[in-house]
């Protein structure tokens, strides 16, 4: 047995310093726990309210990010039905892509104006991981709705 752990003698208890302390509501370690009993429910808080609403903005700027794809995509189309579903391959296929997204596309819908055509995404994010605060937290709408308008034809 070649090796012996030694302490300092600070360490050590004794049965002295033992009858000698504090009861803990008059120790220093006391107050620690009172403070941070009133400060760490408010701070849980604003750490959930941080992952929902970052969550949130993450989720809601993929669903246009995947609004626009699914726009591109819909251009090739050579009338609305073919654009229709062409838009839905596209966005399906974005939102297959994403590992945090677990909810579902609600719908994705195409309207004609004119020269210019618009693909809107609603996407039901009720399922996903950031609504998980939402009995807590004044949370936003888990329907996420976005849409992208692009211009058919040249210039």
């Amino acid at each position: 047995m070649g090796f012996a752990l030694r302490l300092s003698r600070h360490f050590v208890a004794r049965r002295s310093d033992w009858r000698r302390r504090k009861p803990f509501w008059q120790s220093r370690e006391a107050g620690a726990a009172v403070e941070f009993a009133i400060v760490g429910p408010v701070l849980i808080m604003l750490l959930a309210g941080i992952f929902t609403y970052g969550g949130y903005f993450l989720t809601a700027h993929t669903v246009q990010q995947i609004t626009n794809d699914a726009a591109r995509a819909a251009i090739a189309g050579l009338d609305d039905e073919e654009r229709t579903a062409l838009a839905r391959g596209a966005a399906e296929a974005g939102l297959r892509a994403q590992a945090f997204m677990r909810g579902d596309l609600a719908q994705v819908q195409i309207s004609r104006d004119g020269a210019t055509l618009s693909v809107g995404v609603v996407y039901d994010a009720s399922e996903d991981m950031y609504w998980a605060f939402q009995a807590l937290l004044p949370t936003p709408s888990p329907q996420i709705t976005r849409t992208a308008t692009i211009r058919l034809g040249g210039f």
